[in-house]
């Protein structure tokens, strides 16, 4: 019998684990200590596997419900759900240490290390700042043409023309260095999108 959300609420730790079912493999798992652990039982190529969907009360009932169905479309097209969720969080891994603010600090240390001027550092880094809010956590790879010109036309329509083309540069430098150490295959400023007026 599939399992409400009061019944969920409701389960107490015993001195043993204990698997409650709600159906299709989905399994909510109540540890001696009081956890409650979403897992999905499931086979893939003749072995019995379980793939770990999260926590209650983060991951309610429903969510529990959408993850199993979605493991279970990966596992009708032939993908092992815990192959593709260890592949998942690699590249989410990566995303995340290649974001357009770990890029451009490092960029920054680069500068420090080839003895740039202090000035022309203190210059760049503060550029840079005016970028951070928008694109600082965004994953490179994953920057658009249309989110550096929103950067850029944001600064220009303040009336820092002079300003907005030293920071399209630095921007583009930032991915230049990119693509450089193979974190980014493209350069949105390069995109004849990303024009300032002269």
């Amino acid at each position: 019998m599939p399992l409400s959300d009061v019944a969920v609420r409701a389960a107490k730790p015993q001195s043993k684990p204990v698997k409650l079912s709600d159906g299709g493999g989905l399994q909510l798992l109540v540890t001696p200590t009081g956890g409650k652990l979403w897992r999905l039982a499931y086979r893939f190529d003749g072995k019995q596997k379980q793939l770990a969907l999260g926590a209650y009360p983060a991951v309610g009932l429903a969510d529990a419900r959408k993850a199993r169905d979605a493991a279970k479309a990966t596992l009708a097209a032939g993908v092992d759900p815990s192959e593709k969720a260890k592949v998942d969080r690699a590249a989410r891994k990566v995303a995340t240490a290649n974001t357009f603010g770990v890029i451009a600090d490092e960029l920054i240390d680069k500068m420090g290390r080839e003895r740039k001027a202090v000035r022309t550092i203190a210059k760049v880094t503060w550029l840079l700042s005016i970028a951070r809010p928008d694109l600082g956590q965004r994953p490179i790879a994953d920057i658009t043409a249309a989110e550096v010109l929103r950067v850029l036309k944001a600064v220009d329509e303040r009336g820092s023309h002079e300003t907005a083309k030293r920071l399209r540069a630095t921007i583009g430098g930032v991915f230049r260095y990119a693509i450089a150490t193979t974190r980014a295959e493209n350069d949105p400023i390069a995109s004849r999108r990303v024009k300032m007026r002269e």
